[in-house]
């Protein structure tokens, strides 16, 4: 797959504080990739210098193959997570003169605009001043503003903050078209649910260091820990018994009579192992392996960062 952007090697001093230490991603063309780390890791100034708000001291950024040019903004969308709109301006006036910021003539810009505000069922606040829309309907304006001039790379920071469920479900299913049309899209967020609904390749950042990055799928399945979830009906203490030493018992719950038990496989022994010694105790209602959510990973790999960190810093 083609890289539609990629960021080599980049360094970011400000004073005393390296903001980014030899950071190096790849985004995959027509792919959306979560840019993921803890607050202070640097997500938002690796976000800054690919928007050219800054510049790095040391390494590159390639876009469509070359190295990145003051013109290729026009080709960005980017949707900071401190939304920019003036106040005291009325909403269509501003998209419009937003929309001809990114290059498109007075025309396009209200063809485009027109479609997106009866899509988003927000005809009605044309007229509006910004400081009468609640913070959700302004982030409504602003992301249409971002993606209003069909950018090749949108940089979305935070895009779900503020709304209710119904409207980050409007937003999440945007971004999803967006993709199927051809977009490539950074995804910067916290939510980590939303890193598994949506992302297709991840990096992961802490203290100022990229410390994992790959596919969701791979990096999910690369950290399995042998560990399934048997759903019986029996006795548990017989069920325990006969795992005999090839299986950790971790933990149990009953719902509705039946017992969700919660093992890790140890040495070599296989989930059939397991299931020829408890089969004959028990009636099997479901098994499935536990799989590490992006939530588990992120915490047990920044907490490690974090640990090796403090190590260095009491040597």
């Amino acid at each position: 797959m083609s890289e539609l952007l990629t960021a080599n090697n980049i360094v970011k001093q400000f004073q005393n504080y390296r903001a980014l230490d030899d950071v190096s991603i790849s985004v995959p063309a027509n792919s959306i990739f979560g840019l993921l780390g803890p607050n202070g890791a640097g997500k938002t100034t690796l976000i800054r210098i690919i928007n050219q708000i800054t510049a790095p001291d040391s390494g590159e950024v390639f876009f469509h193959g070359q190295k990145l040019k003051a013109k290729d903004i026009e080709k960005i969308g980017y949707l900071p997570e401190e939304r920019g709109l003036y106040r005291k301006m009325e909403v269509g006036e501003q998209a419009l003169y937003l929309a001809q910021l990114k290059g498109l003539s007075r025309a396009e810009a209200m063809k485009r605009l027109k479609y997106w505000f009866e899509k988003f069922e927000i005809q009605d606040w044309w007229k509006k001043k910004v400081e009468e829309l609640s913070k959700g309907m302004q982030q409504k304006v602003q992301f249409i503003v971002t993606v209003l001039h069909e950018p090749s790379l949108l940089i979305l920071d935070e895009p779900f903050s503020g709304f209710d469920p119904i409207n980050a479900n409007l937003i999440k299913n945007e971004i999803l078209e967006l993709k199927a049309k051809g977009s490539t899209i950074i995804f910067s967020t916290h939510n980590m649910g939303s890193v598994e609904e949506l992302c297709d390749y991840i990096a992961l950042i802490n203290q100022s260091k990229k410390i994992l990055d790959g596919s969701v799928r791979e990096i999910r399945t690369a950290h399995k820990t042998n560990t399934y979830e048997i759903s019986f009906s029996g006795n548990l203490l017989t069920f325990t018994h006969n795992l005999w030493t090839g299986a950790e018992l971790l933990d149990t719950r009953e719902e509705h009579g039946i017992t969700h038990a919660r093992i890790r496989l140890l040495g070599k022994t296989s989930i059939n192992d397991v299931l020829n010694s408890v089969l004959p105790h028990i009636t099997l209602n479901g098994l499935h392996e536990v799989i590490p959510s992006m939530n588990d990973i992120f915490i047990s790999r920044v907490k490690a960062g974090n640990a090796v960190l403090s190590n260095h810093l009491t040597e």
